[in-house]
């Protein structure tokens, strides 16, 4: 019998009433045992570190450094839990001073008490300032708490030397398609109210890109797609998701989860050299209350990766700019950044010092530690000297041009050329400069 058409729409209005006032699908699937975690089997996989620190109970004050969605949050919590641990949990956002040395007494009280050492879990630790971590420094290091913190920026910008060197830092990498779709089936197969609707998922691609390898962005997004999908029977597709998320965008994006989809777009506009673009997405930044320190930084680190030797005043002047904006702060730091901006995005570009460093890290994991040759090893010591040590090496600044021809290389990768201009004025300068002086390696 078919369901007439107004108990139909009372039916689906009253599901996402439903949908709407329960716990999200993300926190639902909340993994509650250190077995049901996905992914990060380099930090928790049982050749682990960390899988070993927590079998003999004792673990370091770490830092989980990853991208959002990837588990920072949910290890912290099984760790205090795999130990028996009291735990507390702070976020840098919504927490400072006062908070931190309210959670300090209470595990002071419970250390006072004979009882386990509690476990401190600070997410997005990168947000605190440096009074803010000052007054953690001494908690951690009379052992009061085991920090725990997560952060989605490079702690070695964003944490005091003196925290961090107290810290181990481990870095979670986004989760594999193997590991989100085993997610979304492991949601559709055990959670309360998912299994019990028929969901057919008959292409994941569309959910996959999506979420970037975050899992709470895959999450979401499903559970807004299922929203739309189970009222009327149905599957999953591509073209369907796609339709879903475009017309809920709003709903998609309130956890501020775009950020990370604007910061994508300025990087890619400026590395294309369209100023327009980079300056709008910096404007996007700007008025949606940005970090000025975190636009700074990107920029810092794209001067190198995508302009390199084409420009090397685009690395200097983004130094520039990271350091005044640390000094000026809003709003006139806008002023700054739209210059800086403005001469990357115009800017020549070249990847090729970035290319070169990857190809030399890869040729170094594929050699391992070859011997330095001996004309360029250091002799300090009478021994030393009779073994031939520098004998043969010859001081470029005592020939014509200040270089002569010399191997400095390993003798295993003799020959190797892991540098190779990029194609622009500034590099064509230097291949010329480089093949006059070593000939046949840069001829071509």
């Amino acid at each position: 019998m078919i369901m007439p058409f107004y108990k139909f729409r009372t039916f689906v209005d009253q599901n996402r009433a439903i949908m709407a006032t329960r716990i999200p699908l993300a926190e639902r699937l909340r993994p509650r045992k250190l077995q049901d975690y996905v992914g990060q089997q380099h930090i928790i996989g049982e050749d682990a570190v960390l899988y070993h620190a927590l079998q003999r109970k004792n673990i370091p004050s770490m830092i989980l450094w990853g991208p959002p969605g990837v588990g920072k949050t949910s290890l912290a919590n099984l760790i205090a839990k795999e130990l028996g641990r009291p735990f507390f949990s702070l976020s840098a956002i919504k927490s400072g001073v006062k908070e931190v040395r309210e959670v300090i007494d209470k595990a002071d009280q419970l250390m006072n008490f004979n009882q386990e050492q509690p476990i401190l879990f600070i997410d997005e630790i990168h947000r605190f300032s440096k009074s803010q971590q000052d007054s953690l420094l001494g908690a951690v290091e009379r052992g009061l708490v085991t920090l725990i913190g997560a952060t989605t920026e490079n702690p070695s910008f964003e944490v005091i030397s003196a925290l961090l060197s107290r810290c181990q830092v481990y870095v979670l990498e986004n989760l594999e398609a193997e590991d989100l779709i085993g997610l979304l089936q492991k949601a559709i197969a055990e959670d309360e109210f998912l299994k019990k609707d028929n969901i057919v998922i008959k292409e994941y691609d569309a959910l996959l890109r999506l979420s970037g390898g975050d899992a709470r962005k895959l999450l979401n997004v499903f559970e807004l797609v299922v929203d739309a999908a189970v009222p009327y029977n149905t599957p999953i597709t591509n073209d369907f998701v796609l339709k879903q998320v475009q017309q809920n965008m709003a709903r998609y994006d309130k956890t501020g989860e775009q950020h990370y989809d604007i910061i994508s777009a300025f990087i890619k506009s400026i590395r294309g050299s369209d100023p327009n673009a980079a300056v709008y997405w910096l404007a996007r930044m700007i008025e949606g209350g940005e970090d000025p320190s975190f636009i700074a930084r990107r920029l810092l680190i794209l001067a190198s990766e995508d302009i390199g030797n084409a420009n090397p005043n685009a690395l200097l002047l983004a130094n520039s700019c990271f350091q005044a904006v640390n000094v000026i702060g809003w709003p006139e730091s806008r002023i700054i950044l739209g210059q800086t901006v403005t001469y990357l995005a115009s800017s020549a570009k070249s990847n090729a010092s970035y290319e070169a460093i990857n190809k030399a890290q890869a040729l170094v994991r594929q050699t391992g530690d070859l011997s330095v040759p001996l004309h360029l090893r250091n002799a300090p010591t009478k021994l030393m000297k009779e073994l031939d040590y520098g004998t043969e090496y010859k001081y470029s600044h005592a020939y014509p041009g200040n270089f002569v021809e010399q191997e400095f290389m390993p003798d295993q990768l003799q020959g190797n050329k892991l540098y190779e201009p990029g194609n622009n004025a500034a590099e064509d300068k230097l291949r010329l400069s480089l093949r006059t002086k070593w000939k046949e390696k840069y001829r071509y």
